[in-house]
């Protein structure tokens, strides 16, 4: 097992040394940090607060300075992420009214027609259990109005420790008579059902939206609840026909509810909401809202965007409204289900636990990737966030009351095992919490971690995270402790340059093997053949940062800075328009690009992207080609930069180039 150390220079509050060339990266003796150096003073693996001390001098004023600068900055961006949900009608602390993926995005040309979409919207909601029956005749109406969900829905919607109480027309006699399709990705996105009834069109259009309900798994997310419905009973129109239902609004935060609007021949449309309720003074936390689970898909987006009390416990109810430590939202929540965790708050040195993440074949990620099966990034963040997940529940950040402290990942390693097509399957992630370092104003955790299906190992690897104030995040000094990195370009100004254009690539619908819309991270590739630091080829990037960039309202709520994963990502897609670029496609019936297995890929994080920064720069040394049994892999060590600060660095990050399964 690899042994993650932190050494000292990502986020140093207090440190200031004059630059020097040939100055190493240090790192403090035992058996104390040395003065101003944040480190700890040897490899994490025990719980333990560590004092700090600084000397003052000229220089260290400046960079007082700059980290106050920078810390405006940090308030600015929240002032601007509290802006845009103030704007979308939010209320907070509170959290009261649509979630993030309500808050006005255009619904997409290919789902505003009442067509389902082969992939969803990366803000659709993603249902907590999925059926494949869409059309239910009287008797199967009926039974929902049993309350047999899963007879009618199918297993998915029985889950162990949920006990059923939610049932169709519990407030009405039933009225609808046949329902002719439902549909997650209809239309503006969020669902459509269409359905024919006989009685009062308002009773209908409440039982239609109760359907959908049902139908998307709300009420699996509470034991004992039921459906509460508001909607305009007695309302005119005619007493029988047809009945389409058009869901505006769904999410699990308050409690999980969809609004709708029902539209009826001859009569204007018609309102109705659906609650999934608790019974009343029953507990909703931790382990308690299902009895064999210690936290579902309802604690995972409470604790991305809403009430950390009710997602970790009241000890974290502080955090609730402020920018403190989350999960990411919208489509970047890659973790679904906390199944077990053999640790106790406050243990902070050692725990194991297990978790889950549902991939259904439909996710946006499948429909914008060029790769044939999970973008390199989802193995990352999905394995990243079951681990950072628990680390925060033992409760690091409890040592410290009053502080904010941000969370950011530091590095890691890991290795694809096997090639698998992870379409339509359970991840499941065995994680342990291998250390906890606690420091002032900061603190540090590592972990490791393996991703299987159905019982075989895919993914492995190691990683640390660390937990930030506003101080240490503001004197960030990059990889290179503050000194000038330039990029090889820069030291090589008279390289002979050519441009792969992207964007222009992505225009073209026949062009299959290239990221698309929300992936579309990158617009040209500047390369420099034979160049580089091995001189098999240079690759290098440069993208204007957008504030409205989608991912900023998803990483993290109140928090946003560009995930880690997509700057790998990023880095991923150079690589693969140049793969195409030279020719390396050329003779293949179907190509399609794969993460190679075997293959340990390393990462070092020393910063972050802020919507303010301007730009992300990036480069990529060609390190080797090899030409193996599945096609040809390229691997290559990277870096990226925010302006005049180098903060990511990747080492034997490898792409595969083959024949799509089947066809090798």
């Amino acid at each position: 097992m690899t042994t993650l150390e932190f050494d000292g220079i990502a986020f140093d509050p207090d440190a200031v040394r004059e630059p020097a060339a040939a100055e190493p990266e240090a790192v403090p003796a035992a058996p104390g940090p040395a003065p101003g150096a944040v480190a700890p003073a040897e490899p994490v693996g025990a719980t333990h607060a560590v004092p700090t001390t600084s000397t003052p001098n000229p220089l260290g004023q400046l960079r007082a300075g700059v980290a106050e600068a920078h810390r405006a900055a940090l308030a600015a961006q929240y002032a601007i992420q509290r802006a845009l949900w103030e704007r979308a009608g939010l209320t907070l602390p509170a959290l009261s009214g649509p979630p993030v993926s309500d808050t006005g995005h255009p619904a997409p040309a290919e789902i505003a027609s009442p067509g389902t979409p082969a992939h969803a919207p990366e803000w659709a909601f993603k249902p907590q259990a999925r059926s494949t029956r869409t059309h239910l005749d009287e008797p199967a109406l009926r039974q929902l109005a049993d309350g047999d969900i899963a007879a009618v829905f199918g297993r998915a919607h029985h889950r162990a420790g949920i006990r059923p109480a939610a049932k169709l027309a519990a407030q009405h006699p039933l009225v609808l008579t046949e329902v002719d399709s439902i549909q997650l990705f209809g239309a503006g996105g969020r669902g459509r059902l269409t359905a024919t009834y006989e009685g009062d069109p308002g009773t209908a259009a409440t039982q239609a939206a109760e359907v959908f309900a049902l139908y998307a798994g709300l009420a699996l997310s509470l034991t004992g609840a039921t459906l509460v419905s508001s909607g305009p009973a007695g309302a005119p129109g005619p007493r029988s026909g047809a009945i389409e239902l058009r869901v505006t609004a769904i999410d699990l935060v308050p409690r999980p509810h969809l609004t709708a609007e029902a539209h009826i021949d001859g009569a204007a449309p018609l309102s109705v909401e659906v609650t999934a309720t608790e019974p009343t003074g029953a507990p909703v936390g931790p382990g308690q809202a299902d009895e064999t689970l210690l936290l579902s898909e309802f604690h995972m987006t409470h604790l991305a965007r809403g009430d950390q009390a009710i997602a970790m416990g009241p000890e974290f109810a502080e955090y609730t409204g402020v920018r403190a430590t989350r999960l990411p939202t919208g489509g970047l929540l890659l973790v679904d289900r906390v199944l077990d965790f053999d640790g106790a708050r406050g243990q902070l040195d050692k725990a194991s636990y297990t978790t889950e993440y549902d991939s259904p074949a439909d996710s946006w990620y499948y429909g914008d990737t060029a790769n044939e099966s999970m973008p390199h990034f989802v193995y990352m963040e999905t394995s990243l966030q079951a681990a950072l997940l628990m680390g925060y529940y033992a409760g690091p950040t409890l040592t410290q009351p009053g502080t904010t402290l941000s969370l950011r990942n530091l590095g890691g390693t890991a290795t694809v095992l096997r090639r698998i097509d992870l379409r339509d399957r359970t991840i499941r992630q065995e994680s342990r919490l291998l250390s906890t370092t606690i420091l002032p104003g900061s603190s540090l955790q590592t972990f490791d971690y393996t991703l299987s299906t159905e019982g075989e190992p895919f993914y492995r690897g190691e990683t640390m995270f660390g937990y930030f104030s506003d101080q240490a995040l503001a004197n960030q000094t990059g990889l290179d402790a503050g000194r000038p990195a330039p990029t090889w370009l820069a030291e090589h100004p008279g390289a002979e340059l050519r441009t792969i254009d992207v964007a222009a690539r992505r225009a073209d619908p026949a062009a299959r093997l290239c990221a698309r819309r929300t992936l579309a991270l990158i617009d040209r590739v500047q390369v420099v053949d034979g160049g580089g630091k091995y001189e098999a080829g240079y690759l290098h990037s440069l993208r204007e940062i957008d504030p409205a960039d989608w991912y900023f309202e998803r990483h993290f709520h109140l928090d946003p800075v560009i995930p880690g994963s997509l700057g790998v990502e990023s880095v991923i897609h150079a690589v693969q328009e140049w793969m195409l670029d030279a020719g390396y496609a050329d003779g293949l019936a179907d190509p399609t690009f794969r993460i190679p297995a075997d293959i340990a890929f390393s990462w070092r994080y020393r910063g972050q992207f802020l919507p303010t920064d301007g730009t992300v720069e990036l480069e990529a040394h060609i390190k080797e080609i090899r030409h193996g049994e599945h096609g040809v892999i390229a691997i290559v060590d990277g870096s990226l930069w925010k302006p005049g600060l180098r903060i990511y660095e990747l080492v034997d990050l490898a792409v595969e180039l083959g024949e799509r399964e089947g066809r090798s």
